[in-house]
């Protein structure tokens, strides 16, 4: 076999399938039922995102700002129901890994596994550097007191030294994840109860200020305006597909998985509108100020009550946010090196199932150490950013998946179907580069470094050790 034709093989769809749940180093557990599923999706995508982005978007599209969460919404639909065709047809922990590689090969599931470590890992380290200045804004307006600029900021950013209060949620997550996946589930429950609460309050005081002509004009930027603002949120909707890194540990995962996928996206989107709704008509849209975008909720509803009591409980939200996305970006990060170690395209101790727990307890603390680095030591900087086009590359893949897979396997059993194929994968693929090319130079060339180093590992260390290409030879 030539090496073009290695590095493009498929793994069979039945053998990924068959293999769920095993490893040589042991399996795991199946606990997680419709809601947990949803409610993981939930506490990855509903993030500290709808606290800042609004401050950054209404300046740009007004009051139509609403639409623009509507409108990425939509382009976020394509890919999330790409998504759950292939998170039911291949229920496995690997999410869109697995799905390239039974689809589009083994380099490109090398490919897309590499952009989603830079995703998690960055993501994960970036949203644990900013707790610490939440955890003072919720201090400040409870006692009057912050925590020192030393361990609540990284490294030579506005006084810090270590960013210990970073580190702290990275091992309190570790902590929980590594008491077992049902542990888990039920911790991010609680998580994403209290912010959607939190977020529900938070539209309850504002509309008790709602005036309707903050709604006049509607559009007062345009289409253009609109266009913009949904380009900025559409970022707030990235982690909708953390359910489908669950696939070995869902009880029922080809009927759970599609719905979670779908029901997570409606009900972040209902919770941004409203949000949106409540903000807007409490306070024109003149007032936002991009530059004090941290406490944009809790100002608005400071200001309709004239107390300070309703911002700290904003504020509350805003650190429990956070705890829920390191928490379930974890978990899906240990599941989709889980999974490649499965492969065989990394170190086999990635894929050791505790056989008590029957969680992988040396991925987590592995994952646990070098998120916790990054977090705690190294200022993030722009590097926050690649992660978004390290998503939207899976996205894409995902999108091409759907429509190689139903060419390539018809007779596969699928509880749920793409509606109105190929129209809708193809305009997710569509969506996604769009986004794409609008992300600054520096985010591309931050990716195709990744990118160069990823290659570098795999014919290192991947290509040689990968079991498929072992059981093609033998």
């Amino acid at each position: 076999m030539t090496l073009m034709r290695q590095l493009w093989r498929t793994k069979p769809t039945d053998e990924i399938v068959g293999e769920a749940g095993h490893g040589e180093g042991g399996e795991l557990r199946r606990t997680m039922g419709l809601w947990q599923l949803t409610l993981f999706s939930v506490g990855a995508t509903l993030g500290t995102g709808i606290f800042v982005i609004l401050g950054q978007a209404v300046p740009k599209a007004g009051p139509a700002v609403i639409l623009a969460f509507v409108m990425a919404a939509i382009t976020a639909l394509f890919s999330a129901l790409s998504y759950a065709e292939l998170a039911g047809t291949i229920p496995v922990s690997g999410s869109s890994y697995s799905y390239a590689y039974a689809t589009l090969g083994e380099i490109v599931a090398w490919v897309c596994g590499w952009c989603l470590m830079l995703e998690y890992a960055v993501s994960v380290a970036a949203v644990a550097v900013g707790w610490g200045q939440y955890l003072n804004a919720f201090l400040q307006d409870l006692f009057g007191w912050q925590l020192p600029a030393a361990i609540t900021h990284s490294p030579g950013e506005s006084g810090g030294v270590v960013n210990v209060t970073a580190i702290l949620i990275v091992l309190l997550a570790t902590w929980v994840l590594l008491g077992g996946a049902s542990e888990s589930a039920a911790a991010n429950v609680v998580f994403v109860l209290i912010k959607v609460a939190v977020l529900l309050f938070f539209c309850v005081v504002a509309f008790t200020a709602f005036q309707a002509q903050n709604f006049t004009p509607f559009a007062p930027l345009g289409i253009a305006g609109i266009t913009a603002a949904a380009s900025q949120v559409f970022f707030s909707y990235i982690g909708f597909d953390a359910a489908s890194t669950a696939g070995e540990e869902a009880k029922n995962p080809r009927r759970d998985l599609p719905l979670a996928i779908v029901l997570s996206l409606v009900i972040v989107t209902v919770v941004y509108v409203l949000v949106a709704t409540a903000a807007v008509g409490a306070m024109p849209w003149t007032e936002f100020n991009p530059e004090t975008t941290e406490a944009g909720l809790a100002l608005i509803v400071n200001l309709a009550t004239g107390a300070t009591w309703p911002g700290v409980i904003v504020s509350f939200g805003a650190v429990i946010a956070i705890a829920s996305v390191v928490l379930t970006v974890m978990y899906g990060q240990t599941r989709i090196l889980f999974a490649m170690s499965r492969d065989g395209l990394i170190p086999r101790v990635f894929q050791k199932v505790n056989p008590r727990r029957q969680v992988p307890v040396a991925n987590t603390l592995i994952v646990a150490s070098f998120v916790s680095v990054l977090a705690g030591l190294i200022p993030l900087g722009q590097l926050a950013e690649a992660t978004s086009i390290g998503t939207l590359f899976a996205f894409a893949i995902v999108n091409v998946g759907v429509i190689v897979l139903r060419r390539t396997r018809p007779d596969l059993p699928r509880d749920f179907k793409t509606p109105f194929f190929p129209l809708t994968p193809v305009l997710g693929v569509i969506m996604c580069v769009v986004v794409m090319a609008g992300l600054a130079g520096v985010t591309w060339v931050a990716f195709l470094l990744w990118l160069a180093v990823g290659f570098g590992c795999y014919f290192l260390y991947g290509y040689r050790h990968s079991r498929l290409r072992t059981e093609m030879q033998s």
